[in-house]
């Protein structure tokens, strides 16, 4: 049976890769957080060991090794700042990592992971979710035989309350900013999609919202990203609290349905050899860090209307 060991147990997304770790046959056999919140493993693996101080979890995984028992792959859901840490431990520690995304907030901090990849012989995978979702990889087939360019825009707001501000998330340095820890799944879709970004501008960077433009290989896209709930549009306020569109020519593209088990799908995917590596993240970490150290500009006519409307307020 293939073991696992998960790193950030008390995380938001946690409970979807316990659901795939189950899904795909493996047995968690330790999972740590600072936060002791982790009540969610009764329904999956009450019997895996749990650790709220790092170094107790180190220890207990190295005895595993020395055991002959050594963990197989260690799950990575601790906040954005610590993905490039834990996966040098995962590695070190003689297992594969799994990595929510961001995998880094910076590129060149994927060239030091493939040395340690190089040194170890073991791989790191991402959590890149969209790039399984049916949608998405029709959507890419399509356009990948079009000779014309596109139009694209995407908005996503996804409301968050005061909190987020107070936790990692609100903190730049940790999370990168509103872009790369809301945003970074699109970006990556939309190169995937529309191939390589050729020009990236910033528009709008504040600690609620941001906006930009990219300049893909058969695409252009204004996007614009918030958690602040006073960016929904009037016909959803009160009603939800997440708006998500993309616009390809303006015709809407509908991919809201078919979310539900990406996650194991990207689970299935990794344990039978075929995860996006860090040749495959490296696009998004690319989109993000750029945008956080860009210039902000005027934008030239290409500024996304919701943008436009934040500036004005």
């Amino acid at each position: 049976m293939t073991s696992f060991a998960l790193i950030g147990a008390a995380g938001y997304v946690a409970p979807r890769h316990m659901k795939a770790i189950q899904a795909v046959g493996g047995d968690l056999k330790v999972a740590y957080d600072p936060n002791d919140s982790v009540g969610i493993l009764d329904s999956h693996f009450p019997d895996a060991h749990f650790f709220t101080e790092f170094e107790r979890f180190d220890r207990h995984v190295d005895k595993l090794r020395r055991r002959g028992e050594k963990i197989d792959y260690v799950s990575i859901c601790s906040p954005n700042h610590l993905h490039d840490a834990h996966c040098r431990f995962a590695l070190r520690s003689g297992a594969d990592a799994i990595c929510e995304k961001p995998l880094v907030l910076n590129p060149w901090n994927i060239d030091g992971l493939a040395e340690i990849e190089r040194d170890t012989g073991h791989r790191i995978s991402t959590i890149l979710q969209l790039r399984l979702h049916p949608t998405i990889i029709a959507l890419r087939e399509k356009f990948a035989k079009s000779n014309e360019r596109h139009k694209v825009d995407l908005t996503y707001i996804a409301s968050r309350g005061r909190w987020y501000h107070a936790s990692w998330k609100g903190e730049g340095a940790k999370s990168g900013g509103v872009a790369t820890n809301i945003g970074v799944h699109f970006f990556d879709m939309l190169s995937f999609v529309f191939g390589k970004v050729q020009r990236n501008e910033a528009h709008l960077r504040e600690p609620e919202r941001a906006a930009g433009f990219l300049e893909c290989e058969r695409a252009d896209v204004s996007w614009f990203l918030s958690v602040d709930r006073n960016d929904l549009p009037e016909n959803v306020k009160g009603k939800k609290t997440t708006f998500r569109s993309i616009t390809v020519d303006n015709d809407e593209v509908e991919f809201s349905e078919g979310f539900t088990d990406l996650h194991t799908r990207s689970y299935e995917e990794i344990v039978a050899g075929r995860g996006f590596g860090l040749d495959e993240v490296r696009s998004s970490i690319d989109i993000v860090s750029t945008f956080r150290n860009a210039a902000v500009t005027g934008g030239d006519g290409l500024v996304h209307p919701f943008a436009r409307k934040a500036r004005r307020a």
